[in-house]
């Protein structure tokens, strides 16, 4: 067995033997396992990349203790936003939701114990348009989609919680992918294509934690050997 630590810079995975072209060269197998994982949606706004870690963050619960007793913003209202709200709601002195629409997108059990919690306030119909700063954030430039009102907001950090983005770049065009663009998997790993498993947050799947892709690894590998043995 050999471990190699390489940048994979193009994938062909059609044929019974698949290639990967790497930054040490072209390296081919007959299966493939996928778990390019996915990473969060950005803003989009100017100066987004440059103050993260400086007032920008993607993960409350891992960055939200930098913030305690001070005012944040998270922008979205879906599930993730809801709960880091929720979070957030009992490290920060006040956490103000940024939602472009009039109510929460997020499952209605999120939805009485948010409006319920004292220090959580929401801005609805509303997106960030702009990040204010000078080496950190300081606030941010809100714009009502409704009315197209502007206006600031003074701030301490801004999480952004607008939903997850999978990286399937190297794959595109490859393999079947499903509307949001993960990578159609079932429980078993196996994709479209004989020989190629996908597995972590990258495939589709209710649920996106660190535990179910460790279950994933296992249950690829399972059948990646199957697969070379001649059982599929």
């Amino acid at each position: 067995m050999e471990t190699k630590l390489t940048e994979v810079l193009s994938l062909e995975l059609s044929g019974s033997v698949k290639k990967a072209v790497t930054s040490e060269g072209a390296m081919y197998a007959k299966s493939i396992v996928l778990a390019t994982g996915a990473g969060p949606r950005e803003l989009g706004v100017d100066g987004e990349q440059a103050l993260i870690g400086k007032g920008v963050h993607y993960c409350a619960a891992c960055d939200g203790m930098f913030y305690r007793n001070k005012t944040v913003v998270i922008a979205g209202g879906g599930n993730t936003a809801a709960a880091d709200a929720l979070i957030l709601s009992r490290i920060c002195k006040k956490v103000i939701v940024v939602h472009r629409r009039g109510t929460l997108k997020a499952t209605k059990i999120y939805h009485e114990p948010l409006m319920k919690t004292e220090n959580v306030e929401f801005l609805w119909d509303s997106e960030i348009i702009a990040l204010l700063h000078n080496e950190k954030l300081t606030g941010i430039q809100i714009r009502n989609v409704k009315t197209g009102e502007e206006s600031t907001l003074a701030c301490d950090g801004v999480f952004v919680s607008v939903g997850r983005k999978p990286s399937t770049e190297l794959m595109k065009d490859q393999i079947e992918i499903d509307p949001a663009g993960y990578i159609i998997a079932d429980e078993s790993t196996r994709t479209n294509i004989p020989g190629v498993f996908a597995v972590g947050d990258v495939r589709t799947k209710a649920l996106r934690q660190v535990v179910t892709a460790v279950a994933d690894g296992a249950t690829a590998v399972h059948y990646a050997e199957e697969y070379l043995a001649g059982g599929m």
